[in-house]
């Protein structure tokens, strides 16, 4: 693997970036989904910067209980400061807590990165918001803090806020789902958040189109009626889903696996999907165009969904990067465009563009 690690030195050569560690990681027996979803993880800069700068601030005493959150700190702090600038990395510790946490990861059988990312941001955010929570009680059962006979913020019946934490300010965006009565024309709103967005893709189309398809609007007529409020009863409706916030962070699922009926089983898409370097997202509720920059992309290789293996791109300094477990090399921009998927129904190339990480262009020059 040392020869890997020089050959990527030596390609970049001066261009290597400054401060930059370049690492694959081991598999611990079919341990791609994760090893793939890392290195999209670590490659998300401001992501990395905030996980490093809590391990920083939080370096636990030897006897505290680990969880997946310190786990990962740790895991990112010894790439970053390892001495070489490229090698190898067993993610040892990360992988035993992934698969003590939850049963789904514990057997050698093949996973979802996009289940894997789920649950890693959200275990994530649970942690930080117990941290939270705890260093608030403690806060409030000091005595010198009660004061007036109250401690207790949310006094008098208002709901507290909640928690937002450098995981929701850099995934979290807000989708809003709008229902107008056909009736009365009156239009009911509700917000949802989301860490990603699962698109339905078809063959021979693009993020584009399926972000607009994922915005269309659809008709509630038949036995889909809505009950309005103000009609107070069941009425036709149009509903439609648009982006009210767009997070920093854009995670893109492509939805490649898809249930088929008659077959009884599920079934990889490998539709040829285009995703852009840049991307505009225009359903959003302001109607103005959000820019964003691809820099990483998690690849399924294989032609069925319980088999397969997970590889990642990843964008670093202007450099495009191919990680697949330990190995780690350097590949040209225009290999991108090969994951996209296969025109034809039967197709070789079974490397499929699975997962997309795009940052906000506004937020990275903030």
């Amino acid at each position: 693997m040392g020869a890997t690690g020089s050959k990527l030195e030596k390609a970049l050569g001066d261009q290597f970036p400054e401060g930059e560690r370049y690492f694959g990681l081991e598999n611990f027996g079919n341990t791609c989904y994760c090893n793939s979803v890392l290195q999209a993880l670590y490659f998300c800069v401001p992501f990395r910067e905030q996980l490093l700068e809590y391990y920083a601030n939080n370096k636990s005493p030897p006897e505290a209980e680990e969880n997946l959150l310190t786990c990962l700190a740790e895991l990112f702090s010894q790439i970053s400061s390892q001495k070489k600038k490229t090698g190898v990395i067993a993610p040892r510790r990360f992988v035993q807590r992934v698969r003590k946490q939850n049963e789904l990861f514990r057997g050698y059988m093949h996973q979802d990165a996009h289940e894997f990312l789920n649950f890693l941001l959200n275990e994530l955010v649970d942690i930080l918001e117990k941290e939270s929570h705890a260093a608030k009680s403690l806060a409030a059962s000091s005595p010198e803090k009660v004061s007036n006979g109250t401690c207790n913020g949310h006094a008098n019946g208002v709901k507290k806020e909640p928690l937002v934490t450098w995981v929701h300010k850099n995934f979290q965006g807000i989708l809003t789902n709008e229902t107008r009565c056909l009736r009365c024309e009156t239009v009911t709103a509700r917000d949802e958040t989301f860490f990603d967005l699962s698109l339905d893709i078809e063959q021979n189309s693009s993020i584009t189109s399926c972000l607009k398809n994922f915005s269309s609007t659809e008709t509630l007529n038949a036995e889909d009626k809505f009950f309005c409020d103000k009609c107070c009863s069941l009425q036709e409706a149009q509903k439609r889903m648009k982006i009210k916030k767009p997070p920093h962070i854009l995670v893109i699922h492509l939805k490649r696996f898809k249930y088929m009926e008659q077959l009884g089983r599920y079934k990889k898409l490998s539709y040829r999907v285009v995703f852009p370097l840049e991307l505009k997202l225009s359903n959003t509720t302001e109607n103005t165009d959000s820019e964003y920059s691809l820099f990483a992309v998690v690849v399924h290789v294989g032609s069925g969904p319980n088999h397969g293996h997970y590889v990642s791109l990843v964008k670093s300094h202007n450099h495009w990067l191919f990680f697949d477990d330990e190995n780690a090399e350097i590949i040209d921009e225009s290999a991108v465009q090969t994951f996209f998927g296969s025109a034809q129904e039967y197709s070789s190339n079974t490397d499929h563009g699975y997962i997309l990480f795009y940052e906000s262009l506004a937020a990275s020059k903030s």
